[in-house]
This record gives C-alpha cells, structure tokens and sequence, in this order.
C-alpha cells in the first residue's frame, strides 16, 4: 500500500498548539481550493515552491570533497553524463545528480527498505514497517557494509553518498522537493544525511520484488480448501521444454568435474524431482490456508520496490551474433519488465573518466537506480550486458512449531533470536515491536494478528507436532544473508572482456539474474549467477516445508562453476525471457518448479529465425521492432476453435466476426484484440476462476459455493456467499502464460470438469462442454464490451479499455485529489499484452487497465556504440514540473528510441546544459 498522508494526524504531548496550526492551515487550503477551484493555489505552487526545487545545469557550484573539477553535460532530454578525474570524484558527482533529479524518490526509497515510512507518512504505514523491520533489510545491508564488500566499493559508496549530502547541504524540504512542501501541511518532517548502508539496502528491495516463486508457494498452499491435488497440478503445468526452448541449449551439466560445460558429456547427476515437503493435509491444510491468506495480506501490503509484489515481473534480453548482424557486430537488446511508476524507477545516466587509469577506472553508460552508486545495466567501451529475473527459487515458507520462548528443531526446543524494534510516528506516538527469529529465518507470522489466532484453533494431523500455540511461518531467504552484489555492479561496469564479466557476475548473489553479454571483439554470451540453494532429495521448494524436522532444510548452494552459461553458441543468438534456464534432464539440480513458460522467449526465437533463416541480416531497428511485437500467441490456439462456434444473436455474431481475418495483433486501434481479451477473460472466469478460494479471487467478485470440507451433494439452501479478497491486478487468474498452457492442456479434453460450470448450465442446459463455456464466454464478452465501450463495435479499440496511468507511488497515490492532479499523468492508450514481446502486463481477473510495462527499452550496437538507442518509461526528472517529468512517454509510447551519445564527441554535440562542479 502506497503511503497514507493522511494518517499522520495523532497527536504527540505537548505539540497541540502546533498540531492546531496546522490543521487550521491545511483548512484554509481546502476552503481556497473550494471556493476558487484551485487556481490560486495552483499559482503559487507553480511560481514558487515548484521552481524552488529545480536543479541547477549550468554555470558552475563549488563542492566541497572533490579533488578536481567535473564536467555536468546533460542533453536535451536531462539526461546526465559526468566526466571526472578520479573514481571518487565521479561517484560523488553521480551522487550528487541524482539527488538534484531524484532526492524525494531516494529519500522514500531509504524508509521503505529501512522500515521507516511512518516516519514520513504517519501511522497509515506502521504494519508496512513493522513487516519490513522483520524482514531487516537494512540491517543486513549494514552487515554487508560491514564485513562483505570490499574496500574499493566502500570508498565509492562512501563518495556518492558525500555528493548527496552536498546537495542537501543547506536545503529546506521545500527546496529539495515538491512532495516535502506538501508534507509539511501535515508533518515536520526533514530528510537526514544519506548514508552508504541506504544505498546497498536497495539492493534488498530489489530482491524481494525478484525473488522467486514465494507467491506461486502460498497460492498452491491456499488452493487446498478448494481444490484437491490433481486439480492443482492441472493449474499448474510443467514446463513444455519441446515446444518453448531453455536459455542454454548447448551446455549441460558434467557430474565428473562438478561444472557446467557448454560441450561437456552426458550428465550422470540424479535430476530432482517433485515431492510433497509434508504440509499438514485435511483439517490442517484448511488451518494453514487461513493462516497463508493472512500472510497474503501483509505482503500485499508491502511497497513493491520495483515491481508488483513479485507477481508478474518479467523481462526480455537477447543479443545476436555479428554473423548475423548488419554491422558484422552483435546487438543486444533489453527491456525488463516492471510496475510502472512516476518517476520511472530507472535512470539514465553516463560515467566517464576522461583518461581510463587505476586513479580512474569507469567509462560507462546505461541504467541507474536513484540512490545507489554504478550503472545497473548498459555498456562500457568494451561490454554491453541486459538481465533479466531468472525466477529461480530462493525463498522458502517454514512452518514453526512454537513452544514458549522457542521452537521445535528435530524433537528439541530452540530459544528464538530476538531483538526490540523501535517505529517513531509522524503526528504520533512511536511503537515498539519484538521481531522473532528461527534457524530458518524471521517469523513473519508475527506480523499479522489474525495468523495468531488461526494458530490457536488450527488441528493439525497426528504426524505433526501438538499446536500448543498454533504454527508459526518463517522465511528462509538468500537476500537475509550477507553478500557482494554491491562489488558486482561495479566490477561489470569496468569489465574487458568475457572472463571479467562472468567474474564480476559471480559476485552478483542476489537477486539472481539471467545475464546477457556482448563485446566489441564479436562475442556474445549468458551467464547465470546467483546465491541458490540446494535441498533434500525430493523437497523442491513449491510449497511450505514442516521446520521442526532437519531433513527439510537447505543442504547448501549450488557451486558458482556449476551454474549454467553458453559462450558463442552455434545458433548465433540467445534469448532470455524468463523461460526455463537449462533442460531439466541435463541439470541435476532443480533451479525452480515455476519458470515462465517461455511464451516471449519462443516469440522472440521465432522473430530472429524468421530473419536469418530468410538470409536477411538483422539491424538495429529490426531489434527495436521485435521488442514492439503485440502478438498474442493464446489468440492463435482459441480464436480458430471460437470462429467454429453457432452463434445465433446477431449482436454477438457481429463481435465474433471481428475475428475473422484477424492477425492476433494487440495494437491500441485494434477492436478484435479489445474483443478476443474480453473473450479470454470471460473463458478464465467461467472456466477457474469461479472455482478458486475466495483468497485468490479479485475483492468485488462475490459468490454462492458449496462450504468447505462438505461431502456429498449440497442444495441451494446450504450454500454460502464468499467474496473475493485479493486486489484487482494480484488475484488469479491472470491471464498470463501459465494459464496459456493450462488451457492449452485442455483443449483435446472437451468433456474436461474444468469446463464445466453453472453459469453455463444455467443458460445452456445441463449438457456442457468447452464449447459450451466458449459460447458463453463470447456472449458475456460481448456484452461486457458494449457497457465499457458502447454497442458500435466500430468505436471499440483494445487501447480504450488497456490504459496506462503514471502515478507517484507516495502522495500521487494516496495523497489529496490536488496532489494527485498536480503530480499524477496519463492516461495512454497502449497496445501489446499479457506474456507478449510488447508485455503491457494486465490481470484478467482485475480487468483491462495495464500492470506492469517494459520500464525501459535499450539496443546496443557493439560496431559503433554511438549508434545504440534508448528509452526510458518517464523522463530524468522527478519533478513535477519540470521539463524532463515524462518528455520521454510520448516516444516510448509510440515504440520510438532515443540516440544513446557515448564517445566524446558524440555527447558534444547532444550536449545543451553543461555545470561544472568544482573543489
């Protein structure tokens, strides 16, 4: 939940007089705003608070702690390139600028991964805090600062945040940001000095929202009141290794060395398999999923950092061999797939030392996060490299037996790891909490009062421990553990060559990535890093492990020369794009039971085989058109079988008729991808979504359904209503390419019980069958689309009803209506869709509107860097009116890139504001 500023409204001792003030200040505004509609308001805002906040780009500022001068160019779009003397100047520099661009998006980012945005925000965020306080990112950031990374990445974090604290030396809120004028109606609040520990805490936030399959865990676990363990497999389908190919097709396993060897023999390796982890069943089961639901909550609750909680997040990165290039040189290409956000959650920038030496080591460019040091992803003069989530699993839900003021461990009790946490209040009193901790990890159960008390009723099977006090849930997880991902970004930054790249990527040990790599030597490659853990034979991680038995626990993780990777493959390109990372018979260790499933990643295959295969040579632009591509690969199985379909109401046949012809493009004028979308909706709902839990059911769907655990027929009388109780764009089913291939399993079986469904018979008669559900599902959609769009199927188009809003993810959100239109942008009408090339997620359990978008778009030219392109969600700044707010929506929008300066000369020429920073 976006922070609440309205929740600060406590009152602290002896501050009545000043709590008074203000509330007769935030009364006089709203009485302005409703007398004059806001113009007054609005004025003075834009004359004075707004322009007070905007950075300055040209002439020159003295900062103090630099050794020598540094060069500021930004080009017509704000975008900054730094040209320094020494690694700390540089870093400093960066710090500095993003601070001028970014400071209130890095200030709330800090409070989240530190548990602090009751401080910001007020009481309305204290469980938010109280959750990421268990967790302690920030605390395992200070460990890592502490005792893990080395001391040339310390010096750098140690620079950068200097050149923030410069910036904000001197500076009221007001000065600094819009969004702390609007605070300080409500709020004394005053941003403190950054520190290097707030920069590597991002690096948690990151994780959490990449971190594997910890949703799909609970989902599975929640599935169990309704659904019995055959239709649970059906939702959730293996991998289709023969139709969607692996990342790595060219290397497998070698069980005599104990590495991965891109030509090596036949493994000998057992492959792990699924297996039960031995969660309680029956009544248990029933007691686990309530207290799973409350733990849904709290994580739903929880800011995602850079994507939707972890549901959905995706990416696309691929690079072509110079073989089959224009240029004789790879391309590389990236769009990582993110919530969207306002400002963007990247940003663009460049790093140059004017002379390459061991005094100054960088010249690179690419993608940053705002608040911490380095680029991201981008190119260096020698390397380009794109990630995307690997998906591989690296959290696991425990389940604890408590007992006093400890734990159940193999027939012993175990004191728990305790520490007190203190949450200070905007406008109220501070609260103090105690986080427990197991030998699996925190217990996030403390977390939510509701799994207390579920625990307590809860009856388990004999084979369990006795309740005593009820089941307590921990989290095991890589990120809690101290690591050198901080070391990583830095040392990709500066890598020659393929050996630096992989060794700078095995550094990278959280979140795990899918690494994509090119050079200007013509190499191409992929790399898989990561801190993953191994586990028992026959425990796979896919659903909550009993954490009083050892046999459960991680056995350790995997060897770094073990991870898959592919070095110039003979087919010439690599594709990552959340799929299956190597082929489950040449890998003896299971990464994860919940990959993609390949839907992109076999779409993007195709488009490079199209080309090559035709003798053509592939481009730049023909990069950028791939990752445009709107086709809808679900439309392609069902639209064929739905065209089959007796429809006798000649206002629904006129729909269906707007399939015929169609080439399943998702563009935003399209009105047969506004109605085949609708169609698919429709199919989910009637089909599973009826027959889920009311956990993973959207909030406002409500339902009359047998009760729970009840045998035997139940009449009309013995229903009960149950609603839904997940927001609109988490709730199942979504829509993505999990549920293709469940469907696309079903369609042979037409007598499937999946097909069946009331609402069919209700309308259709007792005999029904896919077709039946087919039919209905036209019918409903069509109607649907006649009250969202109107009944001239002329006037529909998918752009109407899948719409992008920009939003600030704090005050924008759920700050006051004038806030909202002061900060807030959009909409847009866009094209593309769920598991597309051009993946503009959307749920189709929650409804039309767009989820999460490619956050950026980038191709690199490995021939003439200057020649690469880029494009970023929004704009540099995040400043609501400035000029460089969203300049760069309108472009990505439409598919455009931008020219992406590198050399010199280059960004000379680009360059329009220059500010020279000195000592």
């Amino acid at each position: 939940m976006p922070p609440n500023t309205t929740a600060s409204s406590g009152q602290q001792p002896g501050k009545s007089g000043r709590k008074k003030g203000r509330k007769a200040r935030l009364f006089v505004l709203v009485l302005v705003l409703a007398i004059i509609g806001g113009l007054a308001f609005g004025a003075y805002w834009s004359i004075s608070t707004v322009r007070a906040s905007f950075p300055q780009t040209k002439g020159s500022i003295t900062l103090e702690g630099l050794s020598g001068p540094v060069d500021v160019k930004r080009d017509g779009y704000g975008i900054p390139q730094i040209y320094a003397s020494s690694d700390a100047d540089l870093f400093m520099a960066q710090g500095y600028v993003q601070a001028q661009d970014r400071f209130y998006e890095m200030d709330v980012r800090r409070h989240m991964t530190s548990g602090r945005l009751s401080e910001m925000f007020g009481k309305g965020q204290v469980k938010n805090d109280e959750f990421l306080r268990t967790l302690g990112w920030d605390r395992v950031a200070k460990q890592e600062y502490d005792t893990t990374l080395s001391a040339a990445t310390k010096k750098y974090l140690q620079a950068y945040a200097k050149g923030v604290n410069a910036y904000l030396k001197g500076k009221d809120g007001k000065d600094i940001s819009l969004e702390y004028a609007a605070l300080g109606f409500t709020n004394d609040y005053t941003p403190r000095q950054w520190t290097p520990v707030d920069s590597v805490s991002w690096l948690k936030a990151m994780a959490w929202d990449l971190r594997g399959n910890m949703q799909e865990e609970i989902d599975r676990a929640l599935m169990t009141s309704r659904l019995g363990p055959k239709q649970i497999a059906d939702l959730y389908p293996q991998y289709p290794y023969s139709r969607n190919a692996a990342i790595v097709q060219e290397g497998q396993y070698d069980a005599l060395t104990g590495t991965f060897q891109q030509n090596g023999t036949t493994s000998t390796g057992e492959t792990s398999t699924s297996g039960s982890t031995g969660t309680a069943t029956g009544s248990g089961a029933s007691a686990l999923q309530s207290q799973l639901s409350g733990l849904y909550n709290v994580l739903d609750n929880v800011p995602a950092a850079v994507g939707v909680n972890g549901n959905g997040i995706g990416s696309n990165s691929w690079v072509v061999a110079g073989k089959y290039t224009i240029t004789g040189k790879p391309l590389l290409a990236n769009d990582p797939h993110l919530s969207a956000s306002l400002p963007s959650v990247w940003y663009q920038m460049g790093l140059h030392c004017r002379t390459v030496s061991s005094k100054c080591q960088y010249d690179v460019t690419g993608y940053t996060f705002a608040g911490m040091p380095g680029v991201v992803i981008g190119h260096n003069q020698n390397v380009a490299w794109g990630m995307t989530n690997s998906g591989v699993d690296v959290t696991d839900l425990y389940l604890e037996k408590l007992s006093g003021e400890g734990y159940l461990y193999d027939g012993k009790v175990k004191p728990f790891t305790s520490r007190e946490e203190t949450i200070k209040v905007a406008g109220g009193e501070s609260k103090k909490i105690v986080v427990r901790t197991t030998n699996n990890g925190p217990l996030l159960s403390d977390r939510d009062d509701e799994l207390v008390k579920v625990g307590k009723k809860a009856t388990v099977d004999t084979a369990a421990p006795d309740r005593g006090d009820g089941y307590g849930i921990a989290l095991k997880w890589t990120a809690l553990e101290a690591g050198t991902s901080m070391d990583a970004v830095f040392a990709m930054d500066k890598a020659a060559d393929w050996s630096d790249f992989r060794a700078a990527a095995q550094l990278f040990d959280v979140p795990s990535q899918n690494l994509v790599y090119a050079d200007t030597e013509n190499h191409i490659g992929y790399t898989l890093p990561g801190r993953i853990p191994t586990r028992a034979k026959g425990v796979d991680g896919s659903i909550p492990a009993p954490g009083w038995d050892s046999k459960y626990a991680w056995t350790g993780y995997i060897d770094q020369d073990a991870l898959p990777y592919e070095f110039d493959p003979k087919r010439g390109y690599i594709v990552t794009a959340n799929q299956a990372v190597v082929d489950k018979d040449k890998y003896p260790y299971t990464l994860t039971t919940d990959w993609g499933y390949g839907t992109r990643s076999q779409r993007i295959t195709d488009l490079i085989k199209q080309k090559i295969d035709g003798g053509g040579k592939i481009s730049t632009d023909d990069m950028r058109q791939m990752q445009l591509d709107n086709s809808s690969e679900i439309a392609k199985l069902l639209v064929p079988k739905l065209l089959k379909i007796d429809i006798a109401d000649k206002d629904v046949r006129e729909a269906q008729k707007l399939l015929e012809g169609w080439d399943y493009t998702q563009d935003p004028d399209s009105a047969a991808a506004a109605y085949f979308n609708s169609v698919w909706r429709n199919i989910l709902k009637l089909a599973f979504g009826n027959k889920l839990p009311k956990e993973l059911r959207v909030k406002s769907q409500c339902l009359w359904v047998d009760p729970v655990n009840t045998t035997g027929p139940v009449d009309d009388t013995q229903k009960v209503r149950e609603c839904g109780q997940r927001d609109a764009d988490q709730a199942q089913p979504d829509g993505g390419d999990r549920w293709f291939e469940v469907v696309r399993k079903l369609m042979d079986d037409e007598n499937s019980d999946w097909w069946t469904t009331p609402e069919v018979g209700a309308r259709d008669g007792a005999d029904h069958n896919r077709d039946d559900l087919f039919k209905r599902a036209l019918i409903d959609a069509r109607w649907e689309l006649t009250a969202k769009l109107g009944k001239d199927i002329d006037t529909w188009s998918w752009g109407r009803l899948h719409r992008l809003f920009l939003k600030n993810q704090t005050l924008g959100t759920d700050g006051p209506s004038f806030l909202k239109y002061i900060l807030n942008r959009g909409p847009w009408n866009l094209g593309g869709g769920e598991a597309a090339v051009n993946a503009t997620g959307w749920n189709a359990a929650g409804g039309y509107g767009v989820v999460w978008v490619p956050s950026m778009r980038m191709v690199v030219n490995l021939d003439d860097l200057d020649k690469s392109k880029w494009i970023n969600l929004t704009g540099a700044s995040g400043h609501a009116f400035s000029a460089h707010y969203t300049d760069q929506t309108g472009k990505w929008v439409k598919g455009e890139l931008l020219d992406w300066s590198f050399s010199d000369k280059a960004v000379e020429d680009s360059t329009s504001d220059s500010l020279v920073l000195k000592p």
